[in-house]
């Protein structure tokens, strides 16, 4: 079931608002109670660690930016 653009936005919305500093808390957690790593170890946890909110969202924020397809021009 696709969602509709609107429902789209609205959800973006709440993901960012809502769902990202719920996220940054817990992956703050996370690195905190790890073990000390490498420099660069870290850096790529790091990294991993902010994409990774957004993979299972992907399909919300794909076109969120542009234009609404459903509104006459």
């Amino acid at each position: 079931m696709a969602l509709s653009y609107k429902a789209r936005r609205r959800w973006s919305l709440v993901l960012l608002l809502i769902w990202l500093p719920v996220y940054c808390v817990i992956a703050m957690t996370i690195m905190v109670n790890l073990p000390r790593f490498p420099l660069l170890v870290e850096l790529v946890i790091y990294i991993f660690l902010g994409v990774a909110w957004a993979l299972p969202f992907k399909s919300v924020f794909k076109g969120i930016g542009q234009a609404d397809p459903d509104q006459d021009q």
